[in-house]
């Protein structure tokens, strides 16, 4: 998997603990390992993760790994991006884009 260091990977069976659960906003990437577009969102996530760490938790999440959560919130594209906060989806966003842009995107749920 196209993992982005210091990015954890979350899986159907932990979603509910680290994910639904977390104290903080999550922003989860639905990605795959034959996504070009994941691939290039790999150090933007790192960097997100390190940057933002007190105020969101960033995780990955192999699609092809794990169909049931991938399934329940529908997702279809990748990267796909979305945010949990108190255990609800709050934002979703399709594709790549570039960290400002990103964090433009999240600033309304940090």
């Amino acid at each position: 998997m196209s993992t982005a260091t210091g990015v954890p990977e979350v899986t159907d069976a932990d979603f509910e603990a680290e994910v639904m659960r977390s104290e903080l906003p999550v922003l989860v990437e639905f990605t795959a390992d034959w996504c070009p577009p994941c691939r290039q969102m790999a150090p933007v996530l790192s960097a997100l993760a390190a940057e933002q760490r007190e105020r969101l938790k960033v995780v990955q999440l192999n699609v092809d790994a794990n169909p049931a959560t991938t399934n329940a919130f529908k997702v279809l594209s990748m990267p796909t991006f979305m945010v949990f906060k108190a255990g609800e989806p709050v934002k979703s966003m399709v594709g790549a884009r570039a960290k400002r842009r990103l964090l433009e995107e999240l600033s309304d749920v940090l």
